[in-house]
């Protein structure tokens, strides 16, 4: 009971944080795409920094969700995103508006999928731990 209560007074906390790491990420994510060279290395960073941009994005709209289910969501929305390049529209529309390919991607590559299932798990972990750290110090305040 006590750790929900110390949850739900950090959710503030966690949403303005939320905000600072999607707008770092994001930051970091299109100095990736402008300023270095395409490569396996550089795909390999956008699709990671895509992922934690889409996680800090959800955490942001929903600051009181578990990391388990903020991960999951994160990773069904990135793997919707990238079979929904099999169709072909994220292409023809970022024809005709280039920032939309920074969004829905261009064309499937199934390297990417074993990158979001990582990097999600990666920032689940992460996320809880700090989760864990904070309501430890936040309800070890009141007791």
């Amino acid at each position: 009971m006590a750790a929900r209560a110390a949850a739900g007074a950090m959710t503030p906390v966690r949403r303005i944080s939320a905000a600072v790491v999607l707008l770092a990420v994001v930051a970091a994510g299109l100095g990736v795409h402008l300023m270095l060279p395409d490569s396996a290395a550089t795909d390999i960073a956008g699709d990671a920094l895509y992922v934690a941009a889409v996680y800090a994005c959800a955490v942001v709209l929903a600051p009181r969700a578990r990391p388990v289910i903020v991960g999951a969501l994160v990773l069904a929305w990135c793997v919707a995103v990238e079979f929904f390049q099999l169709t072909g529209l994220p292409m023809a529309w970022g024809s005709g508006f280039p920032p939309i390919m920074l969004v829905l991607g261009t064309v499937f590559d199934p390297r990417d999928l074993a990158v979001y299932a990582v990097t999600a798990v990666v920032l689940v972990a992460a996320d809880a731990a700090v989760r864990r750290a904070a309501i430890r110090r936040h309800g070890g305040a009141g007791n």
